[in-house]
Order: structure tokens, then sequence, then C-alpha cells
């Protein structure tokens, strides 16, 4: 069944295809700036939705479904006429750096279970754009997710570590303390 997308929240459209997928064996998981606008409440906006395939060799299965959900493949982008984003699925491993990612966390809405990488590990998702080519902007995304979610800061520390970046860290965390004592005063 179709659904009118024009109608849902972001929030919903993601969980409804993870579901869809789910329910023909086809496990997905949110990863990247989206997770970044959920955790942000909004701060920061994403365009695309992207769902980390964890079912090894299905994409022909995952590209059937999104037709039939009336989606239309433009490279490496799903694209529906009802909604703005677009939607990826990377391949798999669901990892960050060298670090495979274990706890997911969950938002279930009318849809469906969207599944999702914790504020944590989104965390350390941006951190890796901005470790491994300098993003800037992914680093004021880690801020923005750590700001306002509870963050494991001695994970993001060890996991820096292990990526040989704690220089990096180091100041991605005066940037974030920086900014919460401005939010404090």
């Amino acid at each position: 069944m179709k659904q009118n997308f024009s109608k849902m929240s972001n929030i919903e459209i993601a969980s409804y295809i993870c579901q869809e997928l789910l329910d023909i064996d086809i496990k997905t998981t949110l990863s990247g700036g989206f997770c970044v606008e959920i955790y942000s409440f909004g701060e920061y906006t994403s365009m695309d939705i992207d769902l980390i395939d964890q079912s090894i060799f299905k994409h022909n299965e995952i590209k059937k479904k999104m037709n039939e959900l009336g989606f239309v493949k433009e490279g490496k982008h799903f694209r529906h006429s009802d909604m703005q984003y677009t939607v990826e699925f990377p391949a798999s491993p669901l990892a960050i750096g060298q670090e495979l990612v274990k706890e997911i966390s969950e938002i279930e809405t009318e849809y469906g279970v969207l599944r999702l990488i914790t504020p944590t590990d989104s965390v350390k998702d941006r951190l890796a754009a901005y470790f491994f080519w300098d993003d800037e902007r992914s680093l004021e995304q880690a801020i923005l997710v750590a700001l306002k979610n509870d963050i494991d800061f001695k994970n993001v520390r060890r996991w820096s570590e292990q990526e040989g970046e704690i220089e990096k860290f180091e100041y991605f965390l005066s940037q974030y303390k920086s900014r919460t004592i401005t939010q404090s005063i």
C-alpha cells in the first residue's frame, strides 16, 4: 500500500520505509545527517535519509520495495514526488571509522519502528567526517548533538584515540565546553 508521504513527518516516512524493509527481512539503521536533525531537534536540517543496509546482497530487493513504495532510483539515491528528502542505502557494515556499531536506538511511530544510531554514535559519526576530511560542518553537527543529548564522552574519547585523532577530539571537546558555558550564562 502506497502512503501519502506529503502528509507524514520525516521521522514517520523514515520509520515507514525502515518497517516496510524489515517486513521483508531487510534490516536497516538510520545514520548520517538525518540523525543529527533528529538529535538536534531540528536545529540542523538534512535533505537525505541514510539507511545503512545491514542485509548483505539484498540491494535488488531494496530497489524492488522502494519502487513499490513509489520511489524512483536516481544514481545512488531514491526520490519520491511527495517528499523533498532523498533516501540512500549505504552498504554494511554499520560502523563508524574502524568500530562496529553495537547499540541501536529506536523511535516508534504509527507507521513502524525507525532503527537509528545512538546520540553518542551520532557524535562519533559526525566527528569521523571532521577527523578524516576536515569537514567543519560535521564538527558543528557533532557539537549540536552533544549539546542536546546525554553523550558518553569517555566512549567518544576512547574511539577517537583508536582512530588516532585525539587532538581533534580535544578541539571538539573545547568547542563543546565553550558552548555549554555560553548557554548557561
